[in-house]
């Protein structure tokens, strides 16, 4: 049995390699408070969301597939919910049935395997009962097919087969074992029989003109009794490995199943957080790669949301006016370099940020944070985001910047998606805008797509007086009083980042003043 719920023609793989750069991408993109709240506090959920988020998913067809059945788990969270706790329940029951084993016997492995067996038929009732409960609201293919799979092999012959090789298993009436004589008269072949069925006591009496032959092991003869163990281990030796064999594909399929719905499990989960706080979510558009197509409505950082939930404050991106997220639109279809610039602390991280979370969870077959968001599927997301000082002073911030920038051209590919963040700003503007513009238009021409954030106006002025139409340009809004709107429209770079608004908020008299008047 086989859910095929997260891939229609896979497994999901919950203990899978994850992406070399996986660090830096939770670091860069604040993954952490997206996973944590897909996981709400359940350990095995936050290696699932952390393993699911980072799917990758190269076809549209596998992303839409994904969306349709988390489409019917949103519409469905109880059935789904009661489906993951039959799965939970079962894999928890099965550890206790364990126990310490001194003794691998296969009379040991067998009894084992007659109650594991006995415990996965209820369970399979129950899970019978459930698809046949709630199959009729399902639409997506995946769900669809799973439940069809369900009623064509859990069927009421099936249960009264197992139940009836069970109840053989119990060997109430002994182990009926064959053999033979083999080489130097020592036994072979040994056979598990069936005990004939339908004969009466007066059938299983001794036929009064035939022979027969039997033996009594004394109380007290353990060899005798040990000799007889061996016998009916050799018997049942291939029952209990067939019977283990058919406990284990059971098992499996249970911890698959809780693995594939703890996914949209954590999707549920990470909705009703966004959502509860007034946040929309969108189902996005995925077109297939090297499409250059990005365009999104009300795009916005779900980490930045899911603080401000939490009553984190002075984030960069939140209004102040109502503490709510501001998103932003952009349409960059057929772009291959977005540049933004613009005012000091007016989104334009914040927006980067929501751009590669929103690239991730389309595929990996989520829904977005955003009110419509369509894009291109990439082979790879990479960051390249501003980092400490090396605290050992073995290099500087440049060389350090180097290498990393080293390491991603090494692995990105074309197709691939490369967000900066204040790249090469360790050093000075001629030199970094340098750096900068030969490392893009390298890129660029090799197929990668990418999203720079910077203040360097050498840099952005020349890319905005070379564009040809391959690139589009935002700019952090500043109103005439300094306030910043966090909205990223189109717009030409200046020559300044209005960094004496902050210095005049943190120090001008009249900012101690109307601070100390509760302002």
């Amino acid at each position: 049995m086989k859910a095929f719920l997260m891939y229609p023609d896979r497994d999901f793989n919950p203990a899978g390699e994850l992406p070399s750069n996986e660090p830096d991408l939770a670091t860069d993109l604040e993954l952490g408070p997206l996973v944590e709240a897909m996981a709400d506090g359940d350990a095995f959920l936050l290696a699932v969301a952390r393993q699911g988020i980072h799917s990758g998913l190269a076809s549209p067809a596998e992303i839409t597939y994904r969306q349709h059945v988390l489409a019917d788990c949103v519409a469905h969270p109880v059935a789904v919910r009661d489906l993951y706790n039959l799965a939970v329940e079962t894999i928890s029951a099965e550890r206790q049935v364990f126990g310490f084993l001194f003794r691998e016997s296969p009379d040991t492995i067998l009894r084992r395997s007659r109650q594991l067996m006995a415990l996965y038929v209820k369970s399979l009732h129950r899970l019978a009962d459930l698809a046949a409960k709630h199959a009729p609201g399902f639409r997506s293919e995946g769900f669809t097919r799973f439940f069809a799979m369900l009623a064509g092999e859990l069927t009421d012959g099936y249960f009264a087969e197992m139940e009836a090789h069970l109840a053989d298993l119990d060997f109430r009436r002994g182990a009926l074992v064959s053999a033979r004589l083999g080489k130097g008269n020592k036994g072979a072949g040994y056979v598990l029989r069936r005990h004939p069925a339908g004969r009466g006591w007066r059938d299983r009496l001794p036929a009064m003109n035939r022979a027969t032959f039997g033996f009594t092991v004394a109380e007290r003869d353990e060899a005798g009794l040990r000799a007889l163990s061996e016998l009916t281990s050799r018997g049942v030796n291939d029952t209990a490995n067939s019977l283990a064999q058919s406990t284990d594909h059971i098992k499996s399929f249970y911890q698959l199943l809780r693995a594939e719905l703890g996914f949209y499990l954590g999707c549920l989960n990470l909705r009703e957080r966004l959502t509860a706080s007034g946040q929309p979510v969108c189902y996005p558009v995925p077109a297939g790669m090297h499409g250059d197509r990005l365009s999104a409505r009300g795009l916005y950082d779900a980490g930045l949301a899911l603080a401000l939930g939490a009553g984190t404050e002075g984030a960069d991106g939140a209004d102040s006016a109502d503490d709510g997220v501001v998103g932003n639109d952009v349409a960059a279809d057929g772009r291959q370099l977005i540049m933004i610039t613009g005012a000091n602390q007016g989104g334009k991280s914040t927006f980067l940020r929501a751009v590669g979370q929103a690239q991730l969870m389309m595929q990996a077959g989520m829904f977005v944070p955003a009110q419509s968001f369509a894009g291109s599927v990439c082979s790879g997301v990479f960051t390249h985001f501003k980092r400490e000082e090396d605290a050992t002073m073995e290099k500087g911030k440049l060389d350090e910047e180097l290498d990393r920038m080293s390491a991603i051209t090494d692995r990105i590919a074309s197709g691939g998606l490369l967000l900066c963040n204040e790249s090469f700003a360790s050093t000075n503007e001629r030199e970094g805008s340098e750096i900068a513009r030969q490392i893009i238009r390298a890129l660029t021409e090799a197929g990668i797509r990418i999203v720079f954030v910077t203040h360097l106006y050498d840099l952005a002025g020349y890319c905005y007086a070379a564009n040809t139409g391959k690139a589009l340009f935002l700019r952090a809004q500043r109103r005439p009083d300094g306030q910043r709107t966090f909205k990223l429209p189109e717009g030409e770079p200046l020559s300044t980042s209005y960094g004496e608004d902050l210095y005049l908020q943190v120090f001008s008299p009249q900012y101690e003043d109307a601070r100390a008047a509760g302002a």
